[in-house]
């Protein structure tokens, strides 16, 4: 796989890919937020007419993800599962297919808003449930963004993105992974979850992904944010290898 962004982060090697979530070398895992898995067969529940085929869609993702880079662990950063709805016989027969391809994975799902309320995947699933922090090297791995009193914060929830502006009245909005101060966001890993507008702070970089690429805008585009952390990026020229 191409387009993926390394950072130094904390230490740590980060690598920041444009399928919206972070592989690290070092720990052997990747890391994905707010997948959101069945969100779409909730809605329709309700009546609303959304598309078929997200979950299938996210999982082959997932996929890819995994037989391209060197994992021995998963972790799911909260909202697993959208709602209670979710929870239907399609959705859960499609992970379970999943989780029977990668049966050898470690897979930990620290609890989110959203999973609090769907309820925990089936035991089936082989999942360890956590409660956040869940620390890890140099991070504290959460759903909510809130600060850690001694540690840097990995965070999903907010689905971040980044507007860009064009000449004239063009706006172009994608999504992000925001680094830097005391919390940092990684995007929404699902392909049906909308996002929020964030803007980088003076300890901040925003790097957005779009056309199967990561790239940085704003302070780290121009040499600043990092802080105190010392981060350095450097575009991946090829996938894992």
């Amino acid at each position: 796989m191409s387009g993926h962004h390394a950072v130094s982060f904390h230490g740590a090697t980060l690598w920041l890919l444009p399928e919206k979530a972070i592989y690290w070398p070092e720990q052997r895992a990747l890391l994905i937020a707010d997948a959101h898995f069945g969100k779409a067969a909730a809605y329709r529940r309700l009546g609303q007419p959304v598309p078929h085929g997200t979950t299938a869609s996210n999982l082959a993702v997932l996929d890819r993800l995994l037989c391209s880079h060197d994992c021995q662990q998963l972790i799911f950063l909260g909202d697993f599962l959208h709602a209670p709805g979710s929870q239907g016989a399609s959705t859960l027969g499609a992970l379970q297919q999943w989780r029977e391809r990668h049966s050898q994975l470690a897979v930990t799902l620290i609890r989110g808003n959203h999973d609090r309320r769907a309820g925990d995947p089936p035991a089936a699933l082989a999942f360890q449930m956590v409660t956040e922090p869940l620390l890890l090297g140099p991070f504290a791995l959460q759903h909510e963004p809130d600060a850690h009193p001694h540690l840097p914060v990995l965070a999903g929830h907010v689905h971040p993105v980044y507007r860009l502006h064009g000449k004239g009245r063009q706006r172009l909005r994608l999504p992000c992974f925001k680094l830097g101060g005391a919390v940092s966001l990684l995007p929404a890993f699902g392909a049906f979850t909308g996002g929020h507008g964030v803007y980088p702070g003076r300890d901040d970089a925003i790097f957005v992904i779009g056309d199967g690429q990561v790239w940085p805008v704003g302070n780290q585009a121009t040499g600043a944010g990092g802080g105190s952390s010392g981060m350095v990026g450097s575009p991946g020229s090829d996938g894992c290898g």
